[in-house]
């Protein structure tokens, strides 16, 4: 490992205390680093303009971040146990190149804000990834429920048969789901949009930086000003942030519930595209939907994660090294809720719908609310309607579901799906 930062002349370093301390850092700070390095820059720009940085070495300084950026994203340069973590491995670089001047990129600056301001950068990124596959999921519903036939099928409440439901109606309630995830992505990410940069390791330094330069540079919309709340909002902003995943992830979880339901032999509504599919060790007969069910589990990792966070928080004010457990759960958090997201478009857009499989499940008993609410119309008390149809549940088209669909016409039911409002919604985000 490389000198360490906080090294003191005299002080022996324990390599088992270190490899405690480090943990999986090196590995962590590989998502971090170009983040970090984006920061070093407008920190080294923002230096620079208050006159502690010349030209010179302001200039020297961002021509080899950029080099040391291009390097890692072609694979180049890897972070690895050389270093502590990635802020160190940018400052022994930049030391390497530029001697004294790269010693120079730390003034002002902790460690705490600058973990503060890479993972803020890399959640901005992440929560956009989360609105722009909410969006694409959404879109690929809107559009099935649009342009597909709208095939009769059973709807369901307490996994009994309920009334006759369709497939557009099942794929427009999907779309308004994720619609409201990718808003509730872009509300985080409005609420977390704020750089802590500047705010050191919690308490300012005396020095005038110029936080609102890095500000703009790092595309932040407003300064973090005060750095004991920089330090306060570290993991409450990460919780946001899972919490908007959370809530597309749930959505998932009862989509692939349905999905698991309807593909068994016993429903039959669904054939998935068969890459979705795997097979059985021992059983040649089965094709199995593991893709499905795998993506039903994924809210769990995300659910973990929130859960870590949340006990980590149980702090005083200012900066806890306690918090740098907070990293791997965030990182692995959108990982894999992401990977898993990532994966619903294309399933959505190939799945079958079986027609023949979804009308034989409609029985005679699904019609009685159609008959209730038919009786009502005609003056009967609804209390009196409802026993009439119990008894007798066929309305008077008879056992015609789509008869009963076109007769649903409440706003967003089957008759009246508002399918050009959520466009509009989509189209909104």
């Amino acid at each position: 490992m490389s000198d360490l930062l906080w090294q003191k002349d005299g002080v022996r370093v324990d390599a088992q205390i270190m490899a405690f301390l480090a943990g999986s850092d090196v590995l962590l700070d590989r998502e971090l680093l170009p983040y970090d390095i984006e920061a070093s820059k407008a920190h080294a720009e923002g230096l620079g303009r208050i006159g502690l940085l010349s030209a010179q070495e302001t200039a020297d300084l961002l021509r080899e971040l950029d080099v040391l950026a291009a390097d890692v994203a072609d694979g180049r340069f890897v972070l690895d146990d050389r270093y502590e973590d990635g802020h160190s491995a940018i400052e022994a670089r930049l030391t390497e190149r530029l001697g004294d001047t790269g010693r120079k990129i730390h003034t002002g600056r902790s460690r705490n804000d600058q973990v503060l301001v890479a993972s803020r950068l890399w959640l901005k990124n992440r929560l956009q990834q989360v609105h722009a596959i909410c969006r694409d999921i959404a879109a690929v519903c809107l559009a099935r429920a649009d342009s597909d036939p709208a095939l009769p099928m059973p709807g369901y409440t307490h996994l009994q048969r309920a009334m006759v439901s369709s497939t557009a109606m099942w794929q427009a309630g999907y779309a308004e789901a994720f619609i409201d995830n990718a808003l509730r992505a872009r509300q985080a990410l409005d609420w977390i949009d704020a750089n802590p940069l500047g705010t050191a390791a919690g308490y300012g330094v005396s020095l005038p930086l110029d936080r609102e330069h890095t500000t703009q540079a790092l595309g932040f919309a407003r300064v973090q000003l005060n750095p004991i709340y920089a330090q306060l909002s570290r993991g409450k902003f990460e919780i946001a942030a899972i919490d908007a995943l959370g809530a597309a992830m749930l959505d998932l979880r009862r989509l692939a519930w349905d999905l698991s339901l309807f593909t068994t032999g016993e429903f039959g509504f669904v054939g998935l595209p068969a890459e979705y599919t795997t097979g059985s060790s021992l059983m040649p007969n089965k094709r199995n939907p593991d893709v499905v069910e795998l993506l039903r589990a994924s809210y769990a990792p995300v659910a973990a994660a929130r859960s870590e966070i949340e006990h980590l928080l149980s702090l005083p004010s200012g900066y806890h090294r306690d918090l740098q457990y907070s990293k791997g759960s965030l990182i692995h958090a959108f990982g894999h809720g992401l990977a898993a997201l990532a994966l619903v478009p294309p399933l959505l857009a190939r799945m079958e719908w079986r027609a023949d499989k979804m009308r034989a499940a409609i029985d005679d008993g699904m019609y009685a609310t159609d008959r209730a609410i038919e009786l009502a119309g005609q003056g009967l008390p609804f209390r009196e309607a409802y026993k009439q149809a119990a008894e007798q549940p066929l309305p008077q088209h008879g056992a015609d579901p789509e008869a009963s669909l076109a007769a649903r016409v409440s706003p967003g039911a089957a008759a009246a799906l508002g399918l050009e409002m959520l466009k509009s919604r989509l189209s909104d985000l």
